[in-house]
């Protein structure tokens, strides 16, 4: 599930972007592709919690390390992506 989302994130994120280039209103792809993300890091969350519960330590130990350096990066190269057409609306009005 939190590929899929993932995967919708980054769709709805390049929407966010050509509606801009566009001229267009963005808004919404904006804050549809940062829910996206969102859901995508809960429903991840969600996943891992099956493998505390079955106690999968080794799976953990394996995964978990380089997925929170991941999610840390693509959070914020997520964040950064969808609100800088605000940014660059407010440089080209000034």
């Amino acid at each position: 599930m939190w590929a899929i989302l993932g995967v919708i994130a980054v769709v709805v994120t390049v929407i966010n972007l050509s509606l801009y280039a566009a001229g267009k209103d963005y808004k919404l792809a904006m804050a549809m592709a940062l829910s996206f993300t969102a859901l995508t890091i809960c429903a991840d969350y969600s996943y891992l919690n099956g493998w505390i519960k079955a106690e999968d330590w080794a799976a953990l130990s394996d995964v978990v390390p380089g997925m929170a350096r991941a999610f840390w990066l693509l959070t914020i190269v997520s964040i950064s992506l969808n609100i800088a057409p605000i940014f660059l609306e407010r440089i080209r009005k000034k």
